[in-house]
């Protein structure tokens, strides 16, 4: 299935100010995580971000946060984002089919949304190398369990021109500047 920017969301989960600090690979997540952000919205994608319960783990990163035109982050408690009527009613609102998502943990808050995701009808696509876990183990585990779940995953250089199409498309310059 071919992924295009219609009918698509970006879905940024929990990247947060406590969390952060003890995921693998930290600096590498966020500068990617960084650069899936500034390319979606380059291809005018509109995003969703999400918090799980800020006042224990902190606010969304700053060099996330910043990144983020209107920057409006809904507050969760559960682990899927989909328990949250909030998310429910904005993917409703934009219209969303093919949910691109990032962000932490990948075994537990990325998995549990990916998977409600894919049983609410939404076409979930976790871009791997823009999520984290505390041990790579878990993400490996997480991609054992999105396989099994028949759950689309990609790199966020993929997507990205996947989602710009073509050489000639009038983002494509950016979109390459931004995956160098």
């Amino acid at each position: 299935m071919r992924i295009t920017r219609e009918n698509t969301v970006g879905l940024v989960v929990d990247i947060q100010e406590r969390l952060v600090p003890a995921m693998a690979e930290k600096e590498t997540f966020v500068n990617n995580t960084k650069t899936l952000i500034e390319g979606l919205q380059t291809l005018n994608l509109n995003l969703l971000v999400t918090q799980q319960y800020t006042k224990g783990l902190g606010d969304t990163i700053p060099e996330i946060s910043s990144l983020i035109k209107d920057f409006r982050p809904i507050e969760k408690r559960d682990f899927s984002c989909c328990d949250e009527a909030m998310v429910a009613d904005e993917l409703k609102m934009n219209g969303a089919h093919n949910i691109i998502i990032c962000g932490i943990e990948s075994h537990v808050c990325v998995m549990q949304t990916a998977i409600d995701l894919k049983e609410s009808g939404y076409n979930p696509i976790v871009v791997m190398d823009c999520v984290s876990s505390r041990t790579l183990k878990s993400v490996e585990l997480a991609a054992d369990r999105f396989r099994f779940e028949g759950i689309m995953m990609t790199s966020y250089e993929s997507i990205l021109f996947e989602l710009t199409r073509s050489a000639a498309a009038s983002e494509f310059k950016s979109i390459s500047k931004l995956v160098k």
